[in-house]
Formats: C-alpha cells, sequence, structure tokens
C-alpha cells in the first residue's frame, strides 16, 4: 500500500484489511465468506446507524440541523429522507459528513481494538468510504471488491427500493472506481456466482494467514 500514513498508524499483531467497493459490489456477502472462515469484522454502515441511535451527539445534532420531520414516528433516524436531503445538495452532504465521521472513526478504533484482543491473524474494517473518508488511514491492507457499473446500479435497485436518479446520485458522492481500484492491495470480483465470490476468498484468507505483518508496514 503506498499510504504511508495507514502503516504508521497500526501497531498490532493483527492484520486490519480495509474492504470498500462501489455500493451493491458485494461488501456485505464478501465479510459474510470471511466471516465463515472465523475471521471478525467491523462495518462502518453498521457504525454509521449506532452513532445516529437515539441519545446520540449526532442524532442532535441532525434535528436541530433540520428539525423533527427528519425523524420516525419512534424516534429514529429516518435515513431515507435524510439520504433524499443530502445527495442533491453538496453542502449539507459535506456537513453531515463533517459532523459524523469524526465519531464514526472513533467507534470504529473501538471494535477494531475489541478484535485485535481477540488474537486472530487478521480482521476486517468493511466501509463504503474506505478511501474518501480516510478510514484506509485505519488498515493495512485494502481490499476491493469490484463489478461493473451497471451490476452495480441493477442490485441496488432490486435490494434498496430507490429509483435510479438516487442511485446515480450515491455513486457520485463515492470514490470512482479506477481510484478504488488503483489503491487497491487485492481485488475481488464479484460479478460472477457466488462460487466465484467463495473461492476468491478463500485464496485471500490463506494469503491473510501467511502474510507478514511487518511487510506491510
Amino acid at each position: 500500500m503506498s499510504m504511508d500514513v495507514a502503516k504508521a498508524e497500526n501497531r498490532s499483531d493483527t492484520l486490519i484489511v480495509g474492504v470498500t467497493g462501489g455500493i451493491g459490489s458485494g461488501k456485505s456477502a464478501a465479510a459474510e465468506a470471511f466471516g465463515a472462515l472465523g475471521i471478525g469484522w467491523v462495518d462502518a454502515d453498521h457504525v454509521a446507524r449506532e452513532i445516529v441511535m437515539p441519545g446520540e451527539p449526532a442524532l442532535a445534532a441532525i434535528v436541530e440541523r433540520y428539525g423533527p420531520t427528519i425523524l420516525n414516528a419512534d424516534g429514529t433516524l429516518d435515513r431515507r429522507a435524510l439520504r433524499a436531503r443530502i445527495f442533491d445538495d453538496e453542502t449539507e452532504r459535506q456537513w453531515l459528513e463533517h459532523e459524523t465521521h469524526p465519531r464514526i472513526r472513533q467507534r470504529l478504533l473501538t471494535h477494531l481494538e475489541r478484535l485485535r484482543s481477540h488474537g486472530a491473524p487478521y480482521c476486517l474494517l468493511v466501509s463504503p468510504l474506505l478511501i474518501e473518508s480516510g478510514q484506509h488511514q485505519l488498515v493495512d491492507r485494502i481490499l476491493v471488491v469490484d463489478v461493473p457499473r451497471e451490476i452495480q446500479i441493477q442490485r441496488t435497485l432490486a435490494r434498496d427500493g430507490v429509483d435510479q436518479r438516487q442511485v446515480e446520485s450515491i455513486l457520485a458522492a463515492q470514490s470512482p472506481r479506477e481510484r478504488r481500484l488503483a489503491a487497491a492491495d487485492d481485488v475481488i470480483d464479484n460479478s460472477g456466482d457466488r462460487q466465484h465470490l467463495l473461492d476468491q476468498v478463500a485464496r485471500l484468507d490463506a494469503k491473510y494467514r501467511q502474510l507478514d505483518l511487518s511487510s506491510t508496514r
């Protein structure tokens, strides 16, 4: 990896692999496949939900900015309403990132320390914004789960129930495919069937278990 700051920040016997990819690429499916081989992971998307739960400071800031209509009836964040606001407005997206990314980072560090304490040879940080958010600084290697743009759109439309305009906005907010691939130490091609994914995960698992951590820094 060319990002020396990542190598400088991690000082542990546990290799941390950052898993990233565009929306609809199958990052979670890849993480679950690693999990079936005994590897733990933390998902930045899950942490992003944690830090906007009721009672969290980030949720209070969001309500202060947008008003109580940004909440569901049970007091939780209406994520679809928030997504519609920020992806049409660069200023609002930047505000939200400024408000949430530092909190996400700190929570990720807490989860990674927990995973390291288990003594596994490596663990995963799964994040769609690994590169854009600076979270690559927390990992030793970058694994990109890659699919063509057309597949990203098809899978996201089928999975999330959003319209194509929103999918295009999300894609525009994420790193271009070429940038992710340029930053990658390893790549999984997830345009095939599940067995194709599992075979690639098995090969990478064997590689990561044998990797000399000192060579990544």
